[in-house]
């Protein structure tokens, strides 16, 4: 959450070149590093080792996040970022991506992590208060509702104002969205830390319906904290990343609740707890968790770990220099099913078992000099985890044995500003907010 010297710099609107300027650091939420330029070696050429670069796409400079639609015989790619919406057609050559259609919406913010749904071809854009010149103070949040479903033509069908706005995420088939984050608004109360979840109704998807009641309260010890990422299982859990640590919820089906120990119907509106808890501070210092990812239908893991249900999560943390800077965090969700992460508090502390860490800090192919070292978002295929980390570009880990995580290959361009990679057929596009989509293959 940064755009080129950091997620506290929001974005304007500019004229049709839709380049971004910042703001002043005190836009900044307080998970944010002061918009200060990253540190870099001057004439820095960069550092590739087992990827190769078979494409780039320039005019998707402003990137945010990436997702893709398939329709058919055609496959399309959508880019989200400070120009609004572009959709991109991959048929005829997935390593050339063909501009086909767009959304214009310069000065847009966030759109991190932008979901789609794949049946109605719908994606979901998420506006945050520091979007348009606004600011977490007082600043307007909501969703754009934009139907693809002619990609030459993609329309905003709807736009519903939402108390939160950094982020927005499908659960349940997408028939309904949560939304969260960022700093919490001077008209929320005064002792939550951040905003937490809201959850929309858009199975009409020109009227969609916000519940006034928000969700995933006092995730942090108690307090209700800054939510600011939802990732979907492959069993339908709701895995809930923020500051606190990362909770899984069920939001549909029956199941017995581990905190009321009470079997209940589970909704988008009133989802049941499953696991997950607070991330150790030997493991994540700053306790702020920027995504994540629990591989349901199979655990992963070598030696000790094997079989053991683990959680994968980013810590998003900016510290001066680089050697405390978030990094890939992975712990075990043992212990924490029977809703020992609700009942956490500053006193009887619950904490997730670390498993193991890494840090781009010191890796091979880093540039030295640069303080631009956060661990962003990352996507998993197999025992390859492939991450973004803004300067220091993408780095391509096995992840077979959790406890030491091994990098295998990178991709750091001298002007790299790296936030999310995909994985999509045999590529990997990485939505790089100053290069535009960079598309990677793995070589080794």
């Amino acid at each position: 959450m940064r755009t080129w010297v950091r997620s506290c710099i929001t974005a304007v609107t500019v004229s049709a070149t839709l380049v971004a300027t910042g703001l002043p650091a005190a836009a900044c939420g307080e998970d944010d590093k002061p918009a200060t330029p990253a540190t870099r070696t001057l004439g820095d050429p960069g550092a590739i080792k087992n990827v190769r670069s078979v494409g780039n796409v320039p005019d998707a400079a402003g990137a945010i996040s990436i997702n893709f639609l398939d329709y058919g015989r055609r496959d399309v790619m959508v880019v989200s970022g400070e120009f609004g919406l572009k959709v991109y057609d991959l048929t005829k050559n997935p390593a050339a991506p063909k501009l086909v259609g767009q959304v214009s919406l310069p000065g847009l913010w966030e759109t991190e992590d932008t979901e789609v749904d794949q049946n109605r071809k719908l994606v979901f854009l998420s506006r945050d208060p520091r979007a348009f010149e606004g600011n977490t103070h007082n600043g307007e949040s909501g969703i754009y509702v934009v139907d693809v479903s002619r990609p030459e033509a993609p329309a905003i069908v709807s736009y519903t104002k939402v108390p939160a706005g950094h982020t927005t995420s499908c659960v349940d088939n997408c028939r309904y969205l949560w939304t969260g984050g960022p700093a919490k608004a001077d008209d929320q109360p005064a002792d939550w830390g951040g905003r937490p979840i809201w959850v929309t109704d858009v199975r009409d998807p020109r009227h969609p319906k916000v519940n006034p009641e928000p969700i995933e309260l006092a995730r942090n010890d108690g307090k209700t904290d800054y939510v600011h990422d939802v990732q979907v299982d492959g069993d339908g859990v709701a895995w809930v990343s923020g500051r606190g640590g990362v909770r899984g919820y069920w939001t549909n089906g029956v199941h017995r609740d581990p905190v009321t120990n009470k079997v209940r119907r589970a909704t988008a509106h009133d989802p049941v707890p499953y696991a997950g808890g607070g991330i150790a501070e030997t493991a994540a210092p700053s306790r702020f968790m920027h995504n994540s990812f629990h591989p349901a239908g199979h655990r992963v893991g070598d030696g000790a770990w094997r079989g053991q249900d683990l959680i994968y999560a980013t810590e998003e943390n900016f510290v001066d220099g680089c050697a405390g800077d978030g990094v890939l965090t992975i712990s075990s969700l043992k212990g924490s099913y029977h809703g020992e992460g609700w009942r956490s508090t500053p006193s009887q502390p619950f904490r997730l078992q670390s498993v193991g860490t890494w840090g781009v800090n010191g890796q091979e192919g880093s540039d030295p000099a640069s303080d631009d070292c956060s661990a962003h978002y990352f996507d998993v295929r197999g025992k390859v985890l492939v991450q973004s980390f803004y300067a220091q570009g993408t780095r391509f880990l096995d992840v077979s044995d959790p406890t030491n995580p091994r990098q295998i290959a990178y991709y750091r361009p001298g002007d790299a500003s790296a936030w999310a990679p995909y994985w999509h057929g045999k590529y990997v596009y990485v939505a790089d907010n100053a290069r535009g989509v960079d598309i990677l293959q793995l070589t080794k």
